[in-house]
């Protein structure tokens, strides 16, 4: 009993720590509100200058901000990907899209993980989580690799959910770095190229990639079900 008592006063004390710094310092109200909005507008232009505006703290904002979102899931994480790529080169930006991603997924594991699921439906809502749950439940690592792949998909609610499974931190950790390694190394080399009229054409070939991506892992997920379905009938027998 004291220990389920601990455990609830520690997740009441860091929200209401949270909160605090939220509400009573205006620096952080301030930076936190701005960057929503940036990321909200779904606008890479916007997101670019935003960073920029912070001179030599760019890397530390840039990487910042994707933890942000991961946190207030489900702002888009490509956009800071393709800004990144603007920025620092797609070499150096794919290089801190990915290690701030990993951070932010870590995160938002260990929040699940620690404070549970009513704290994680504050930050998403609980219907998306609530979808996740269903396909996680069954096809895990294809989810974390679909979610990945798709820039529409929100990948931090499945790192949410993670979090709420009994899976533990290294395969989940693993599973993220190289699921989300080849679409950062993609969306940072045509994040780079993204002007002008050459970004709606890229962006569709965008979407016709992780749509490919999508159909194939459906067809893998489809396979397993058949064989284990086919496994489970010859035990019957």
């Amino acid at each position: 009993m004291k220990n389920i008592f601990r455990g609830y006063l520690g997740k009441l004390s860091l929200l209401v720590i949270l909160g605090c710094l939220y509400y009573f310092v205006p620096f952080i109200r301030v930076n936190v509100n701005q960057a929503i909005f940036v990321l909200s507008n779904v606008d890479v232009a916007l997101a670019r200058d935003y960073i920029l505006g912070f001179g030599v703290w760019a890397p530390i904002t840039s990487f910042l901000l994707m933890v942000l979102q991961s946190i207030a899931a489900p702002l888009p994480a490509f956009i800071i990907t393709f800004a990144n790529a603007g920025i620092f080169g797609w070499v150096n930006g794919a290089i801190l899209s990915w290690s701030s991603a990993m951070a932010g997924a870590v995160i938002c594991f260990f929040i699940a993980r620690y404070l549970g699921r009513d704290t994680v439906v504050k930050f998403t809502s609980n219907k998306a989580l609530k979808s996740i749950d269903d396909f996680f439940k069954h096809y895990g690592k294809y989810a974390i690799l679909i979610a990945r792949l798709l820039p529409f998909i929100s990948f931090d609610i499945v790192s949410y959910a993670a979090g709420l499974t009994s899976m533990g931190f290294w395969p989940f950790f693993i599973a993220t770095g190289i699921g989300q390694l080849p679409a950062t190394i993609v969306y940072s080399y045509v994040g780079g190229m993204l002007t002008g009229g050459v970004r709606t054409m890229v962006f569709g070939l965008l979407i016709l990639f992780a749509l490919s991506a999508l159909i194939v892992l459906i067809k893998n997920v489809w396979k397993d079900k058949k064989i284990k379905e086919g496994k489970a009938f010859v035990e019957e027998i």
